[in-house]
Parts: structure tokens; C-alpha cells; sequence
């Protein structure tokens, strides 16, 4: 009794909201069923400070994408480049290649034509000045099919929609340079895949209003997408450039390779040929993308969804073999992050990787986890891979001169009804803490921006040691505060797992997928030995059902433990 009245008066000393997070919520005008918060310090025994709703599984719309940057970054490494190979199959003699220049692609999303010069002077230095026969890509190493556009929402053509393929260019976006005062109208780059109508009428009007961009009409139901320009158009106005999904990648890799060699006097006889690399063909050399921390920081940072999509299905090859697939490639996601213990056992599904769908799902807590996972293993360095407050990225101007600038490191997530965001947040008092806040609403979005704002804003000020959570809003059962009643209350913060084995050394990969052929969550711990783990279960039976699996199939000396 004396402990309890002890912590009482602790609590009460201690903690101090600066404004009830319930408060927030009533005052959004959102309604608290539709809001998910998990806040806690940032550490395996880091203290939780808020939940609300925390295991309600959500749509998480592209915050899902820190699931497959992280489990890239744990497979691949930081320095990880995608490779592009380009072979012949034939002979060169006195500068002239009889046979076929051949290019494997294996899924680099930031090939682009800046590339190209780097390529051509590749091509040029193994003494090649002609090619008698075709340049055949290979695009086998993604199954993925041939559309364009993912047909996501009501814009099929913008860049976002763009669907993933091993041959990737310029991210599948053609990009049409429109400069009325110059009355000029040009493809940026060559690209012979699909033509442009022009039929825009230049008036002497101000560049501004209707008047201040072209009318777009995209035809894709015949061979060659075609794109007509209409309407009426200030002939003042600058350089207007239209980027769209118009057509296949390896197509426009193709005419835009075949003119830069053209330009370094390089000529190709033949044309474009679709289909694997044959035996008898040659290593030519192989081109590089940057490293795989670059890329990763821009999926984040710019919420690239072309990009994520590359990750999740090189993922998948890597861990299952090629063809690449969706299906291997979110198994291989969630296999490797349950492999390092980065996720607990609330509903998940990743779906694409990207975030454009409405059948993902995963909860806030399950998010927050794996970012303590995330940054106990790699810290600041993965933290900065996501967009800083004020600084870059999607939170660049959203908290631009507010108290949040330079103190969060966040990915969010938008889709229609849906609002997230999570990341890490630093206190003034220089406390870390992971915060994930999952919105679905009708209310619109920049009140649930709004809320979200005000959150991670208050946590900036937070100055409490206690663990919080308000009664109302919280289904958290280790929450020892509630905000509402100011009122403690003590329970029991163990949860229970089934030790599956001790080691001396760390078990194969072999040992851990058979726990995931069960379909059980696990974690290793390494003090002395290393101790399998299955769980974490909050309920004594739960564990039991459990330990049955892991009897049968596992080690029948497996036994229950509470930590």
C-alpha cells in the first residue's frame, strides 16, 4: 500500500499535459473511433506514453512504405546497387559487333537518361563503333505483367500510378516540353514509342487562368498512345512540361539508347527485340545505380511509389528467386522483418508495398514497433531516410517555422478518407519518441492534418517521465495513467512467450523459416546464449496454443515464460 500511495504522489508530481490529447481529438471534430495513436520512448523498455485504438488495423496508405524500405535495408545493406547488364551475343571485329547488343534489366528504378552517356562510353570503350544486329532487352527478372498504369484513382496518366518493371527508364514517365513563347513544342528525349498531335491555339492573352496551361487528351486505345494537344494558350507563357504514363519503359530505354549511340556515331542496323539472354552470350560490363540508401531516402522522403514497388518485388526475387512477383515479394517483406523482430502479432498486409490500395492493412502499434526495431539497429542513419521536418521531403513545408522543424524525422501517408503519419519526434527536453497516428475520416484532410500537427506538436513540449494514456480513448492495457480522471491505476505490463530453444550460436536461416511456416511471431534474444522467442501473448492461453505448435513441430522440450 505504501509503494502505491508512493507512486501516486510521483505521477502527480511528474506529469502535466499541456493540453488533453482528448481535447485535441473532440476539438478536430474527427471522431476518436477513427483515430489511432501509439506514442512511447523510443528503446525495447522504452515507456509508452499514449495509445488509443493502437491495435485496430488500418489502411495505411504510404506509410506502409517504411516496411519495405526497412526490410531492404536489412537484406541488401545501405550499399546495396542494382545492376544492369549488357551482354553480346556474337563477334566484334575491327569495331563492328555481328550479332546483338543484349541488356538485362534487374529492376533499377533510377535508370534515366543521364545515364545513357555512362552507358554509350562503356559500349564505345570495348571498341564497338557498329551493330550489325538488334538490341534485345531482357525483362524477365519481373513478372509484372505489361500495363502501364496501376488505374489506382481518376488519373491513370500521372506518375504516381506508374506500374514496375525489371527494364525500368526514367521512372516510366515521357515528358512533352510545351514553350508557347517560343511556340515550340518538343519530346524531352527521343522516344519514337508514342507521338504528339499539336492543335493548341496561341492567343495574346495573359498567362494566367485557362489560358496558362494546355488542354491534354490522351488516346491509348490504338497501337501508339497518342497524346493531342488542344485548347487556347497564352502565347507569353514559358516552358510548360507534361509528365505522364504514356508507354512501355524498355520501349523508350530502347529509342533513347539507340540515339545516343547514333550520336557518339554508334549505329545499330537493327531494332528493338523482346526476350531472355541466350547461352552463348558475352558479359559486356554492367552498369550500377546508386546506393540503395539513396533510393531508399527518396521512397520515403518523396513517397516515391514507383520506387517502393521496385523494392518489395527485388525483395522478393532475392529471397524466392526470379521471376520477381508481388505475391513473393510482400512474403519476403514480412518474413524478414518477423525474422529480426520487428513485428508483433497485430492483422498485417502489405499488398503492393506502395501504399495505393484499400486492402493494406496494419496498426499503429505494429508500426511503431518496427521503427524501435528499425532504430535500435541502424539510429540516426535510418531515421534520416525519412522526410525531416522543415527540412525535405513531404514534411518539408508542413512544419516549416513551427517548433516541429528539425525535431521529426516522419513518413506520411494520403489516400482518399485516409490521413497518416509516423516517425520520430524530439522532445525539447531531448527525449526520442516514435509516434504513429493513423486517421480515416470523411472530415477532410487538413483537419486530420491538423490534429496530427497539434499531437506531435504537444509532444515536442512533453516534459512528463510517466507512461500516459487517456481511459477514454486508450485500449492499451499497460497504460498506468488516465488523462481524463488524472487518476493512476496499476497492472500487469508482462506478456508471455514460448522459449522455443537456447543456442550457443545463432540458428540457421532454415531454423526461423520453419517458425514461419507456422505462422508465429518471434524474436531472438542474445545474452550468453541465444533464446528463440515465439509471441509476445498477452494472454496465458494464447501462449499455451502456441507452445502446442511449437511441441509438435519445433522442439517438444519448448516451454511458457513471462517477461
Amino acid at each position: 500500500m505504501k509503494v502505491l500511495i508512493l507512486f501516486y504522489i510521483y505521477t502527480l508530481s511528474v506529469y502535466a499535459l499541456p493540453q488533453s490529447i482528448q481535447t485535441l481529438i473532440e476539438h478536430s471534430t474527427i471522431a476518436s473511433k477513427d483515430v489511432s495513436i501509439y506514442i512511447k520512448e523510443v528503446g525495447r523498455n522504452g515507456r509508452t506514453i499514449i495509445s488509443h485504438n493502437a491495435d485496430v488495423a488500418r489502411t495505411p496508405a504510404s506509410v506502409i512504405k517504411v516496411l519495405s524500405t526497412y526490410a531492404s535495408l536489412l537484406k541488401l545493406g545501405f550499399n546495396y546497387r542494382f545492376p544492369t547488364k549488357f551482354y553480346v551475343a556474337g563477334t566484334v571485329r575491327n569495331g563492328t559487333l555481328y550479332g546483338d547488343l543484349i541488356v538485362k534489366g534487374f529492376g533499377d528504378p533510377t535508370l534515366n537518361t543521364k545515364n545513357l552517356k555512362e552507358i554509350v562510353r562503356n559500349i564505345d570503350a570495348r571498341g564497338i563503333q557498329k551493330i550489325t544486329g538488334h538490341i534485345v532487352i531482357d525483362r524477365s527478372y519481373f513478372r509484372v505483367g505489361t500495363k502501364n498504369s496501376s488505374k489506382f484513382d481518376e488519373y491513370p496518366f500521372s506518375p504516381y500510378n506508374a506500374m514496375p518493371d525489371a527494364m525500368m527508364f526514367n521512372e516510366r514517365v515521357s515528358t512533352i516540353c510545351v514553350t508557347p513563347i517560343e511556340n515550340n513544342i518538343v519530346k524531352k528525349g527521343a522516344d519514337g514509342s508514342y507521338r504528339v498531335i499539336n492543335k493548341l491555339q496561341r492567343v495574346n492573352k495573359p498567362c494566367k487562368g485557362r489560358y496558362s496551361w494546355p488542354g491534354i487528351h490522351i488516346e491509348q486505345t490504338k497501337a501508339m498512345p497518342t497524346v493531342l494537344l488542344q485548347g487556347k494558350i497564352s502565347q507569353h507563357c514559358g516552358t510548360r512540361n507534361i509528365c505522364k504514363v504514356l508507354t512501355k519503359p524498355y520501349l523508350s530505354f530502347y529509342y533513347a539508347l539507340k540515339d545516343a549511340l547514333k550520336k557518339e556515331g554508334i549505329i545499330v542496323s537493327g531494332n528493338m527485340r523482346l526476350r531472355k539472354v541466350p547461352q552463348n552470350a558475352r558479359l559486356l560490363f554492367t552498369h550500377y545505380s546508386r546506393p540503395l540508401e539513396m533510393i531508399v531516402s527518396k521512397t520515403a522522403k518523396k513517397s516515391n511509389n514507383l520506387y517502393a514497388r521496385h523494392l518489395l518485388l527485388t525483395l522478393g526475387a532475392k529471397m524466392y528467386g526470379a521471376p520477381a512477383t508481388v505475391d513473393k515479394g510482400r512474403r519476403a517483406v514480412e518474413a524478414i522483418l518477423r525474422r529480426h523482430g520487428a513485428l508483433g502479432i497485430d492483422t498485417l498486409y502489405i499488398d503492393n508495398g506502395c501504399g495505393l490500395s484499400r486492402s493494406a492493412k496494419i496498426s499503429a502499434k505494429m508500426l511503431t514497433n518496427m521503427l524501435d526495431n528499425a532504430y535500435e539497429r541502424y539510429g540516426q542513419r535510418w531515421m534520416n531516410t525519412l522526410s525531416i521536418a522543415g527540412v525535405d521531403g513531404t514534411i518539408k513545408r508542413r512544419f516549416k517555422g513551427s517548433i516541429v522543424a528539425h525535431r521529426a524525422w516522419m513518413k506520411t501517408g494520403t489516400l482518399k478518407r485516409v490521413k497518416n503519419i509516423t516517425g520520430y519526434v524530439k522532445s525539447k527536453q531531448g527525449r526520442l519518441y516514435i509516434v504513429t497516428i493513423l486517421t480515416h475520416t470523411n472530415r477532410g484532410h487538413w483537419r486530420a492534418a491538423q490534429l496530427q500537427n497539434d499531437i506531435i506538436k504537444w509532444l515536442v513540449n512533453y516534459k512528463s517521465k510517466g507512461m500516459i494514456a487517456d481511459k477514454t480513448i486508450s485500449h492499451d492495457k499497460t497504460s498506468l495513467w488516465s488523462m481524463r480522471t488524472r487518476t493512476p491505476f496499476f497492472v500487469n505490463t508482462r506478456q508471455y512467450y514460448v522459449q522455443a530453444g537456447s543456442f550457443m550460436r545463432q540458428p540457421s536461416k532454415a531454423y526461423f523459416l520453419r517458425i514461419e511456416r507456422l505462422g508465429l511471431p518471434y524474436k531472438m534474444r542474445h545474452f550468453e546464449k541465444y533464446k528463440v522467442l515465439i509471441g509476445p501473448y498477452a494472454q496465458k492461453e494464447d501462449a499455451r496454443e502456441a507452445l502446442k505448435k511449437v511441441c509438435n513441430h519445433l522442439n517438444k522440450d519448448a516451454f511458457i515464460v513471462q517477461l
